[in-house]
């Protein structure tokens, strides 16, 4: 009996090639991406097990598609053999099920450089065209831009074929990239962008001014071949010329030296000068290549054994010092620049001194940091302890401010205990103050803020709404600042006059209150005066409110300089009452307490929050008996924990769109 996809299998089909297809565009044709490699590959898994399962739609779905159409900027030429992918595998599994598979076990294992793939065609040894991989069957005419990057040569040396299509990787170094955004308008988001961004132009003589760096890996028409193995033709890759990664090519004839090579280059990854995102595994016998043959856009005889997204190795080169705006100290992991799930990472937190002793990281060691959807990356472990390396000494005192540093008994973190004094401190409210979910104000980023704080003309967050109305013209004459930016920040600070409630319980940075206590504030009591006048019993009668919790509320209003700060700050501004929702009485999820936890790699956290809301659930920020659900996405950590241990129903991304598409929730 044939296995027919139903009506949500092929909207989730049809929804994931959009996606990718979206993704694919930004990637490839405007050197943008909009997501991180790990959601790419988890969307296009999915889409490959659905095809696996329903192989009719595997016809122009994932499992045939390469790159994405050539940019109408370009002249377009067709490849003379199409320029197809390489197949990713993940794990040790996934390795051996491909090796295991193989007539011939000796493998050439080069390095996956995260870069811009290119062909350049030879004849007669002269370089005659260059294209881009494009759609894997066309591509983008480059010739003049290749021309210019010097790993390329324009003539091959030595014995060569009459015809032959050299393909590699364009890349950028790490410090290449540095310089580049160091010295540009604009800032490229990791080497990969900033090299494809580069290759790409209308103009050749920007692409000359770009250094970008080329290595040769394989071929696609050639007119005779007088190597037989993989190996073997890297050597005549560098005999004509070329530059290859064969310093980092290893040989593995077995899953054990398979996964040996791998865990080497791991550890040797932030060594590397340049990007790589995994390993590509390669037969050496190309007799035996090509009587494995291909699949419809990737060869048999290879595949990309990809390093985890999120995770990498590399070096702490120091460790420094933040003051945050509650006065708390954070270390903070000064790191050699190493890409990490398609965004370059150069610090890490290491949240207090008990974790530095923890992970018995010291400065020079190899660590191991790992970086998961928006999260500010960590360190989770020492890979490696260098023989000179030096133990951190927390300090005694503020290096902001040099006021006494304290540790309250049984707590871990060490605090400043200049509240008023330590200017890191207020620019810290500052900046969470004006933040994003908050009051929003752009133009008030970190180095504007310490710079008016610098100069006394913000003491508290009311000065920000008569910054410019006293000190406008001075500002103007500040570097960086002008008639244009001064006016985009006056309208700025303007259109935050008015604010919810919510946002305004979140912004003055009440200890224990995020953005999801602020809202369940607003919507308890609806006014500013009704929170702030709250006792702390009735406080403590709302779902989602501990007794901690309520005892911080009620403590931070009763502060006289909380009080006098709040009452200036009303002085400047508007704040909206809120509306009880209308509470969804038949929803599928009425009066369930739910709890978000981790990264989902389809919805962001507010899509998420407001799709349960509409099916009637309420959303807290805390694990308790109370808590019907937990919805853990990736990377769930203390809160899924705590669900587990307390026996509570825990759902997936998949559960979650089960119940959403049953619901009828778009």
């Amino acid at each position: 009996m044939k296995n027919v996809p139903d009506l949500f299998i092929l909207s989730e089909h049809a929804e994931l090639l959009k996606k990718l297809q979206e993704w694919d565009i930004a990637y490839h044709q405007n050197d943008a991406p909009v997501v991180d490699d790990a959601t790419y590959d988890a969307a296009k898994r999915r889409a490959l097990e659905i095809e696996a399962q329903y192989p009719e739609l595997a016809h122009s779905g994932a499992s045939t598609h390469v790159g994405a159409a050539v940019s109408d900027k370009f002249k377009s030429h067709r490849h003379s053999v199409p320029m197809l992918s390489i197949s990713d595998v993940f794990n040790e599994g996934e390795v051996a099920d491909w090796f295991n598979k193989l007539s011939s076990k000796e493998l050439f294992i080069e390095l996956k450089v995260d870069g811009v793939s290119y062909a350049a065609r030879y004849e007669k040894g002269k370089l005659v065209r260059g294209l881009t991989r494009g759609s894997g069957v066309e591509g983008e005419d480059i010739t003049e831009n290749l021309k210019t990057i010097p790993d390329i040569p324009q003539v091959l040396a030595g014995k060569f074929p009459d015809v032959i299509e050299i393909r590699g990787e364009v890349y950028m170094t790490r410090a290449d990239f540095a310089a580049l955004n160091a010295e540009s308008d604009k800032q490229f988001a990791n080497p990969r962008n900033a090299a494809a961004g580069s290759l790409r132009q209308l103009n050749p003589a920007i692409t000359a001014t770009r250094k970008l760096s080329a290595f040769a890996y394989t071929y696609g028409e050639i007119s005779n071949r007088d190597f037989k193995t993989q190996s073997e033709y890297f050597d005549k890759l560098e005999s004509w010329g070329f530059k290859t990664t064969r310093h980092w090519a290893r040989h593995a004839k077995n899953m054990d030296e398979i996964q040996q090579v791998y865990n080497d280059i791991m550890l040797i990854r932030p060594d590397i000068p340049f990007d790589i995102d995994g390993l590509v595994l390669k037969v050496n016998d190309i007799a035996t290549q090509e009587k494995m043959g291909s699949r419809a856009n990737s060869p048999r005889w290879e595949v990309a054994y990809k390093f985890p997204a999120a995770r990498a190795i590399t070096t702490l080169r120091d460790i420094t010092i933040q003051v945050g705006r509650t006065g708390v100290l954070t270390p903070v992991a000064e790191l050699e620049p190493i890409n990490i799930g398609g965004v370059v990472v150069q610090r890490a937190t290491l949240h207090n001194a008990d974790e530095i002793a923890r992970l018995g990281a010291r400065i020079g060691d190899k660590v191991i940091v790992q970086r998961a959807g928006d999260v500010i990356p960590q360190i989770i472990g020492v890979a490696e302890h260098a023989p000179d390396a030096v133990d951190f000494v927390f300090p005694t005192t503020c290096p902001v401010c040099g006021g006494n540093v304290v540790q309250e008994s049984g707590m871990v973190a060490r605090r400043c205990i200049n509240s008023l004094g330590c200017p890191a401190q207020l620019v810290g409210e500052l900046e969470h103050f004006v933040g994003r979910k908050r009051f929003d104000i752009d133009g008030l980023g970190v180095k504007q803020l310490e710079n008016f704080v610098a100069r006394g003309w913000i003491k508290t967050p009311a000065d920000i709404f008569t910054l410019i109305q006293n000190h406008g013209d001075e500002i103007k004459r500040i570097e960086g600042f002008g008639d244009k930016s001064v006016d985009n920040l006056n309208k700025s600070i303007e259109s935050a006059r008015n604010v919810d409630l919510h946002r305004m319980l979140f912004a003055i940075g009440i200890p224990e209150v995020g953005e999801v206590t602020a809202k369940i504030l607003a919507r308890a009591f609806g006014s500013l005066d009704a929170v702030r006048n709250a006792p702390a019993w009735k406080l403590k009668t709302i779902d989602g409110i501990g007794d901690v919790m309520a005892d911080e509320i009620v403590s931070f209003f009763a502060d006289e300089h909380n009080a006098a700060a709040l009452d200036k700050l009303l002085e400047q501004i508007h704040v909206r009452n809120a509306e009880a929702p209308a509470p969804v009485a038949d929803g599928p999820l009425a009066g369930k307490k739910i709890v978000l936890t981790g990264t989902l790699s389809k919805y962001t956290r507010d899509a998420a929050r407001d799709i349960l809301e509409r099916m009637g659930a309420t959303v807290t920020g805390s694990v308790s008996a109370k808590t019907d659900i937990v919805l853990a996405g990736a990377d769930a950590g203390s809160k899924l924990t705590k669900a587990e241990q307390l026996g509570i129903t825990i759902w997936n991304e998949d559960e979650f769109e089960r119940i959403v598409a049953n619901a009828n929730i778009n």
